[in-house]
């Protein structure tokens, strides 16, 4: 199992729970509001009632047709699915915002389903608007495996062995050749940073406002260098440093995820009642461990499907991006360590996995190493994976295992090319990236990094836990929000408290 970048979890976690360096003013920071009930440009799409059963009143979905090559612009077409809410106060609308809440591999248009109110203090002035990039789920979503298949593959990715990952992962890439061939080589972050131009000039906006959140800060740094002309006001946050490698990538995440879960452990022990887990970090750790044993052994039960040692990491994975989710953890270790009970870890690693109900998947995991694996010629074995995984397991005994998931691309069946490493925005509009220092999936490190291959970026800084500092810190929000709705550029280091 390749580790998401996201894939919007720390958008839908906050929904849940709920300068030194003078840049100049510049075209961004001037934007002013259209006349009265007026858009800001000429919108070229079709957009009518969404199809979906439940979708809340005020959405708005079309399709965008694009070159399924870009290189044969004529040639076969592709629909990209759009979703859509307007904005609250047309009179001082200031035209699209467009979100990708990451992955790869997320969908915009379910998260925004979900999510659209934890950006009403922008959706008064902006239309909000997101979207399933190529690939994904509505716009000819990736699938490479059933829903029985899937089940059996994520109970027991990543694998015990080399040689037994080196099947899984073969399996999985034939099952991707197999049923979404036509597509594979054209899902990379170039074609999708395309697909963004497309739709800002289909919306009729004369620059691209846009907010990515990990994944989608990588999509948006592809953006801003092939088009920097065209970056109105950008924000990323949660930020992917585009220059790791596969494995360099699994180590760090690992690593991060090791911290996350040791800062959870010691929350656990801190409550004012007790850690059902144990009476302190270390207790709570050991029942962990040797519930993980335990499974190995011999998989718990839910129903018909089997709660391996994999579907138990990918749970606390899950549980880990965001702390509003650790009390769910908490109590869904302490009902299979204590009762046997493995409901709340299956639901927790169905939400990570993308199940539905009915058992289907959603193309997220599909569509995760079809576009890490394009994106890069970085290609090592499953034995490299391996090797550094034992290297691991001393630093990070719960997680090192996923780091053997690296070697997956070794057996795709699509080439990687290197374009959307190569990171530089220089002559766009001030770009604000965003890091928070205990991010488990995007490691603050990656935040600096980033900023300075953007070369106009200021970086802002959330000094606590989770994936994503956007509606954590009221200090992050302000500075984001007077800047997309005022042109504010924020004191490039500013450091939010927890």
């Amino acid at each position: 199992m390749i580790v998401s970048r996201g894939g919007g979890r720390a958008v839908l976690a906050a929904v849940a729970g709920f300068g030194a360096l003078a840049l100049a003013a510049t075209a961004c920071a001037g934007q002013k509001a259209a006349p009265a009930g007026q858009p800001t440009g000429t919108d070229r799409l079709q957009w009518s009632n969404c199809e979906e059963a439940a979708s809340p009143a005020g959405f708005e979905c079309a399709t965008m047709p694009v070159p399924l090559d870009y290189d044969k612009p004529q040639g076969e077409k592709l629909d990209i699915a759009l979703i859509r809410m307007k904005a609250k106060d047309p009179a001082q609308r200031l035209g699209s915002l467009v979100f990708n809440f990451g992955g790869p591999g997320g969908s915009g248009v379910s998260t925004l389903l979900n999510a659209a109110h934890a950006f009403s203090a922008l959706n008064r002035r902006y239309d909000l608007v997101s979207f399933d990039p190529r690939g994904v789920d509505r716009s000819s979503g990736i699938k490479c495996l059933d829903g029985p298949q899937m089940d059996r593959y994520l109970a027991n990715e990543p694998g015990d062995t080399a040689a037994e990952e080196q099947r899984l992962v073969t399996e999985f890439a034939r099952g991707c050749e197999r049923n979404a061939k036509k597509i594979l080589p054209y899902v990379g972050t170039v074609n999708a940073a395309r697909d963004l131009e497309s739709l800002r000039t289909a919306l009729g906006d004369p620059r691209l406002n846009y907010f990515g959140f990990s994944y989608g800060t990588h999509l948006g740094s592809v953006y801003a260098t092939l088009f920097p002309k065209k970056v109105g006001r950008m924000v990323l946050d949660a930020a992917v440093d585009p220059k790791v490698g596969m494995l360099e990538m699994a180590k760090t995440q690992a690593l991060g995820f090791q911290k996350a879960y040791e800062d959870y452990l010691a929350d656990c022990a801190k409550t004012t009642t007790s850690c059902p887990l144990g009476a302190d970090a270390k207790a709570a750790n050991d029942t962990v461990l040797k519930l993980l044993r335990s499974v190995e052994r011999k998989p718990l039960k839910v129903g018909d499907r089997e709660i391996t040692e994999d579907v138990t990491r990918t749970a606390i994975i899950q549980a880990l991006y965001s702390k509003l989710t650790w009390p769910l953890l908490t109590e869904a270790l302490s009902d299979a360590a204590k009762k046997g009970d493995a409901t709340g870890l299956l639901t927790l690693a169905d939400q990570y996995g993308g199940r539905r109900p009915d058992g289907s998947y959603a193309t997220l995991q599909f569509s995760l190493p079809a576009v890490l694996c394009v994106d890069s010629t970085d290609r090592p074995t499953v034995a490299q994976a391996e090797a550094l995984a034992r290297r691991m397991e001393k630093r990070s005994p719960i997680f090192a295992p996923t780091i053997v998931s690296a070697g997956s691309c070794s057996v795709w069946p699509v080439r990687g090319d290197d374009a959307a490493k190569h990171i530089d925005a220089s002559g766009s509009n001030p770009i604000v990236v965003v890091g928070v220092t205990n991010d488990p999936a995007t490691p603050y490190q990656w935040a600096p990094r980033l900023a300075r291959q953007l070369r106009t970026a200021v970086l802002l800084t959330l000094d606590g836990e989770g994936h994503g500092a956007y509606g954590q810190s009221k200090c992050i929000d302000s500075a984001v929000n007077a800047y997309l709705l005022d042109g504010k550029v924020p004191t490039d280091g500013l450091r939010c408290p927890k």
